[in-house]
């Protein structure tokens, strides 16, 4: 919203400059985009008089030698192109020296033949309008020699204002010179009540119900009185069609950000602008019967002001008369009822329509305009007639019309509601100290009627802070100020009009122990952990195609293949929720390598969505989908169980993908591919971030490929009977037809692991004591194992473990061997044990004796045997 200074001036005395108002607009919540001083760079522009023209014939065009009179003695001769002038007519001259919008100076040059000293000026060059067709001819009469700037007031300073939603009553010069009045201690003159205190108004004064009926006027009927709360009509004959608007007024228009067109129309936009009141004028003599607000029928077509055949929808509220739909109601008019150039007859419609019922209709057609930008944010349903009574009286002394004296006046108004506001709530929920008779001031600028509520006065509660007993106002908001409907609204006044910076910035005290919770610290080192390992960590979206459980390879008995179907999905090849972070994981490699990036460790942590209705297939819950909640109040537990029910698990997973190389090529050597070993050993830095072990199997489960998948077990406390104990992933290379339906190159690894399944285990783990650290020397032992092929190093891993006991410092697979030395079916582990006590150094004996100690119980539970 634009806002000129020079307007405010006239509802708000003693005004500072423009920056200060707009400082204070900013303090009191309003958001000053800029400030623009225009018209300030105009000088030396003089009011002449034309005394003689003499056509200049030229091979290009013909232009005028004008003898022009800027005083009471002398003329100038100047150069003009324009024929739109005669002897006689007043016009703008710019002498030699005046520098024009722009910082254009002007000199005096040979032209044409002639010495031209100056310019003759158009409304384009003077920076009024848009108008280069002609120069301005000004009315007879203007005195001559007076400066053009200060005779049509043409240097101002122009606000910026964001209005929020909520601020209706702030798109108006009306609304805005409120709150600087306010914001200033100054006197506002209220340009409505001095409308309405007119002698003429024609009908209720500014706040008052009108009971007139519809016959003392145009004939009206309302059909919607919800959709159209007040409606009133004027008529004005005799407009002269050849009426122009005044060039104050105009440049009053286009500083506003508007485009004059014609006097009925520049009045209607001059009053929307400054109280805040849309109008409509129609051609009256257009028009054929009563005027009927309603609602569209089936079928029903428009043509609107800007050309557009429409289709109009049942729910549509228009303006409608015998011949049919003439105009969108808060919207738009009508192309057959438009204001013409012989226009002499007006009807002037003034109205109060419902804010979402005119919403709903802007948004159906896709047709924004300053009046429904106004209805929908709220208009002062007491300015109807004002506004129309406005209109009246600048239309009789534009354009010469006569008011008919008839005035309809459908009033449907309810009556303004009472808020009742204990006055300590404001220091309750400001936190700092507001007096009473703050609060009561504050709450009277604002506009409210303020007086005492009846009755006791009741202690806690709506009536009191903390046990103690309050004032407790009764507070009837004013007609323009529909957003104030509670106690809370109140309360932001008083605060926004003392000033947020005067509430004191106080940090919130964390009590002591408190951060982040074991969750958050584990994620956080996992995330830490792969990053220092050369991962690179990527987010992608949770949607996928309804094919990526085929894709994936996946059967439709696991959980995985029963995908959530979102409602209203961005696009049908990323219709349901994800259930696996591989997916994003594939399409964000794929993506890179397609950008030159072949070589890649690429990681993500993040929810999966998985069905409750696992193993049907069909990706939708086993629960019932509960019932929308209503909105005007808060569901019950009954309610809110329900919804928790139907929604899906979602459980926190980590995942990795390798492509390329893991190491380049260079003199050294050649480059070294990416295996699953490395996605294993991904695991293995995950797990050690979360302070576990993790045991690796192989297994057979999709995406991964048969002979190279790991299965990831963790030994769960909680798990019993449970020697392997709790699985939390895999790893491993993926398999060849996924590579193929995701076109990554061949020998993609990945793994993913269930992160909250690590979270859970890690919290029940006994805390973690710091290790002795013995100052005794170790001794090594080197062992060879033979065992069956299909035996784990698992099994083995954790037999030796349990036969060495607590002198086994450090165990290590460094060897493994099948071959025809050791016969068929089996293989042979080398395994390196350092043993070490913390309290003496260990002999020969004892080493050798927790060494064969392991041998044994290797060979109970696996049926190793030394390899000798």
């Amino acid at each position: 919203m634009k806002i000129l200074m020079s307007w405010l001036r006239e509802a708000v005395d003693g005004l500072p400059p423009a920056k200060a108002v707009a400082e204070a607009l900013i303090r009191a919540g309003f958001e000053v985009e800029s400030v623009e001083s225009v018209g300030h760079d105009l000088a030396g522009v003089v009011v002449g008089e034309v005394v003689s023209i003499e056509v200049v014939e030229t091979k290009k065009k013909n232009v005028r030698w004008v003898d022009v009179a800027v005083s009471q003695t002398g003329t100038r001769g100047v150069i003009c192109g324009a024929f739109n002038f005669e002897v006689g007519d007043r016009v703008a001259v710019a002498l030699p020296g005046a520098v024009l919008p722009g910082g254009f100076t002007i000199t005096a040059r040979k032209t044409y033949g002639k010495l031209s000293e100056g310019m003759i000026c158009s409304l384009r060059e003077l920076g009024i309008g848009d108008d280069h067709d002609g120069i301005l001819v000004l009315p007879p009469g203007t005195p001559l020699g007076v400066d053009i700037a200060e005779l049509l007031d043409l240097a101002d300073d122009v606000l910026d204002i964001a209005v929020t939603p909520d601020r209706g009553y702030g798109l108006s010069v009306r609304g805005i010179a409120r709150e600087v009045a306010t914001a200033f201690g100054l006197t506002f003159h209220d340009p409505a009540a001095v409308v309405a205190g007119g002698s003429d108004a024609g009908g209720a004064g500014l706040g008052e119900r009108s009971d007139a009926p519809a016959t003392l006027g145009y004939p009206v009927v309302v059909a919607d009185p919800e959709a159209c709360t007040r409606y009133v009509a004027r008529v004005v004959r005799g407009a002269s069609p050849g009426a122009q608007t005044p060039l104050r007024l105009a440049r009053r228009l286009t500083l506003s950000g508007m485009r004059p067109v014609s006097v009925p129309v520049d009045i209607t936009n001059l009053i929307m602008l400054g109280l805040g009141q849309p109008l409509h004028a129609f051609d009256r003599a257009k028009l054929s019967g009563p005027i009927v607000v309603r609602r569209a029928r089936e079928g029903e077509r428009l043509v609107t002001l800007d050309g557009v055949k429409r289709e109009l929808d049942p729910e549509d509220l228009v303006i409608a008369d015998d011949s049919g739909v003439v105009a969108l109601a808060g919207v738009m008019g009508g192309a057959s009822t438009e204001i013409s150039s012989d226009t002499t007859e007006i009807l002037i419609e003034a109205a109060h329509f419902d804010p979402i019922a005119v919403a709903r209709t802007a948004r159906r057609h896709q047709l924004t305009s300053e009046a429904s930008r106004r209805f929908e944010r709220g208009v002062d349903p007491a300015l109807a007639p004002v506004a129309a009574q406005a209109a009246v009286r600048l239309l009789t002394e534009l354009t010469g019309a006569t008011a008919e004296a008839g005035v309809t006046d459908i009033d449907h108004r309810r009556p303004a509601p009472t808020i009742l506001f204990p006055v300590a709530e404001t220091t309750r929920l400001g936190g700092r100290p507001y007096p009473p008779d703050v609060v009561r001031r504050r709450l009277t600028e604002v506009g409210c009627l303020v007086t005492e509520a009846p009755g006791p006065h009741r202690p806690g509660g709506v009536g009191g802070v903390d046990g103690v007993p309050t004032d407790l106002l009764a507070v009837t908001p004013p007609s323009w100020r529909g957003d104030l409907t509670r106690p809370a609204d109140l309360v932001e006044e008083v605060i926004r009009l003392e000033g947020y910076d005067t509430i004191a910035v106080t940090l919130p005290r964390l009590p002591a122990g408190r951060g982040l919770t074991q969750g958050q610290r584990l994620r956080r080192a996992v995330d830490a952990a792969l990053a220092s390992q050369g991962y690179i960590e990527v987010l992608t979206v949770p949607f996928v195609s309804d094919d990526t459980p085929a894709r994936l390879g996946l059967d439709e008995d696991d959980p995985r293949a029963a995908v959530v179907r979102i409602a209203n999905p961005i696009a049908e090849d990323a219709a349901n929720l994800r259930t696996s972070l591989l997916p994003g994981l594939f399409a964000a490699a794929v993506r890179n390598i397609g950008r030159g990036q072949p070589n890649l460790a690429l990681f993500e942590t993040g929810l999966v969505f998985r069905s409750v209705a696992t193993g049907t297939g069909t990706g939708m819950p086993a629960a019932a989908t509960p019932s929308t909640p209503a909105v005007d109040h808060r569901p019950g537990d009954d309610e809110i169980a329900a919804l928790n029910a139907a929604l899906p698990d979602q459980p926190r997973l980590v995942a990795v993908v390798l492509t390329g190389l893991r190491e380049p090529a260079g003199w050294w050597g050649p480059g070294q591919p990416v295996s699953w070993q490395d996605a294993v050993a991904a695991a293995h830095t995950v797990a050690g971030a979360a302070g576990l072990d993790v045991t690796v199997a192989a297994d057979t489960v999709m995406p991964w490929h048969p002979g190279r998948c790991a299965r990831l077990t963790a030994a769960d406390p909680a798990a019993v009977g449970s020697a392997a104990g709790r699985i939390i992933g895999y790893a491993g290379e993926l398999h060849p037809r996924v590579i193929a339906a995701y076109g990554l190159p061949a020998r993609t690894c990945a793994m993913e692991l269930d992160l909250d399944a690590l979270v859970e285990i890690a919290s029940r783990r006994p805390p973690v004591t710091a290790p002795v650290v013995s100052t005794y020397p170790p001794a090594d032992r080197d062992i060879a194992l033979v065992v069956a092929a299909d035996v784990t190093v698992a099994r083995v891993t954790e037999a030796l473990r349990s036969g060495a006991g607590d002198l086994l410092e450090a165990l290590t697979l460094f060897d493994v061997y099948e071959g025809s030395q050791i016969g068929g079916g089996k293989r042979s582990l080398a395994f390196g044990l350092r043993l070490r006590a913390g309290d003496r150094t260990l002999t020969a004996d004892e080493a050798n004796a927790a060494r064969d100690a392991a041998v044994a119980q290797a060979a109970r539970v696996t049926g190793a045997t030394l390899r000798t």
